[in-house]
């Protein structure tokens, strides 16, 4: 197949899976949208069930999870994307450093050089045993690169850094816990979005509920967006509320107590704190957005949040491109970035921070190019949040001292 159909085939692939996101996130209407509704349904009825024997078969012990020589925090969500749960991974890590904890986190990747079933079956046939983890950070220096590691692995060892957190990329996380305790002597393990990664046992469940869309329609994957039935809110030692700009909603609470009465409910919202160069990391106050006219383009869950926080910045927006969650830029696609930006008189290009880490240094434009970095803020007292890190650090009856 030459480059030119290639092209043509994936952009034709990603034409038709954003049409299929639209159609789960609700924003299309029409005789299409209603009957590949009807299909994704047939679909999300047979994966519930699935979803519901493989819980019920570890809640019995038909399979066996494993526990490790350590304190295994799980951090997750019941949905697919969206939650916001990068920043409170990197909140929780770095408190739990600074507080002397010796601090790992395991990630599954996405679409890194971990993923490889291939490559994992050829090692195994020329070495003869599997390939250590993908190590991203040892604590001293980030050791692989967005393309390997995946975004967001990648985005949390390189803020992480100062802070000597270890982060490990692999699909076996219970490997990659041992090969951690093995080679790091970490003491702590965050499993980032590892809720629903059930060979690995943890001792807290630190699960994420967005604040404006909790759990989409209602329906599980792939005609909604659940992973698990709301039920299972009850796996909870802690619900984030994330995305907050206020107390949570009675009504959201009241679904949350009625699954799960003892949990503790956090909620937090998600502040950007700073607009950062693409180029050389350099830091510019968000008041320099007010006023300017700016080209967005992103590849996340829900893109309207980012748009809506530039817009709240007193951004501009003149050319808008969304696509696809953890979509891997082309050069073509980024050409298309910098023509609409240039045509639409744009003063500068902005993009999230998850995105700009795949960007490397093949999109250097002649306009600024900048991305904003949020950070988690806990709305209210901080107990929860300092509740769960004394619990974490002390043992289960530090929050009642």
């Amino acid at each position: 197949m030459s480059a030119k159909h290639r092209g043509l085939f994936s952009s034709a692939a990603e034409s038709v899976a954003g049409f299929a996101v639209d159609v789960v996130y609700e924003r299309r209407k029409g005789p299409g949208a209603t009957l590949l509704a009807a299909f994704l349904r047939v679909l999300s009825w047979v994966f519930g069930l699935l979803v519901r024997l493989r819980l019920w078969l570890y809640r019995h012990r038909l399979f066996r999870d494993t526990p490790l020589g350590c304190k295994v925090v799980v951090v997750g969500n019941l949905t697919a994307g969206g939650t916001g749960k990068t920043p409170v991974v990197h909140k929780m890590a770095q408190v739990l450093a600074r507080r002397g904890r010796r601090v790992a986190i395991l990630s599954r990747g996405y679409k890194g050089a971990s993923d490889s079933m291939l490559k994992r079956f050829w090692r195994w046939m020329s070495h003869g045993s599997r390939p250590e983890p993908l190590v991203v950070s040892d604590g001293v220096r980030v050791l692989a690169d967005p393309d390997e590691a995946g975004d967001e692995p990648f985005m949390l060892a390189r803020n992480l850094l100062p802070d000597g957190v270890v982060v490990i990329v692999d699909r076996d996380r219970v490997e990659a816990g041992r090969f951690a305790l093995r080679r790091f002597g970490v003491d702590t393990i965050l499993l980032d979005d590892g809720l629903q990664y059930l060979p690995l046992r943890g001792q807290i469940n630190l699960l994420l509920v967005d604040s404006r869309d909790p759990f989409g329609n209602g329906a599980m994957l792939p005609r909604g967006i659940l992973r698990e039935p709301v039920s299972n809110l009850s796996r909870a030692s802690y619900v984030f509320i994330t995305k907050s700009d206020g107390p949570p909603d009675p009504a959201l609470v009241e679904v949350i107590r009625r699954h799960n009465p003892q949990a503790e409910i956090v909620s937090c919202a998600h502040r950007p704190s700073s607009l950062v160069s693409v180029d050389d990391g350099k830091e510019t106050p968000l008041g320099w957005l007010r006023g300017r006219k700016v080209s967005a383009f992103s590849g996340i869950a829900t893109p309207e949040r980012f748009e809506e926080t530039l817009v709240s910045l007193g951004a501009d927006i003149v050319a808008n491109r969304r696509f696809l969650d953890h979509h891997a830029f082309t050069d073509e696609d980024l050409d298309e970035v910098l023509e609409q930006s240039l045509s639409s008189g744009a003063e500068a290009i902005v993009t999230t921070e998850k995105d700009a880490v795949r960007l490397q240094a093949r999109f250097r434009p002649a306009m600024p190019l900048l991305f904003i970095r949020l950070e988690i803020e806990i709305l209210g007292s901080d107990e929860g949040f300092n509740g769960a890190v004394e619990r974490i650090c002390l043992g289960p009856s530090a929050s009642a001292r």
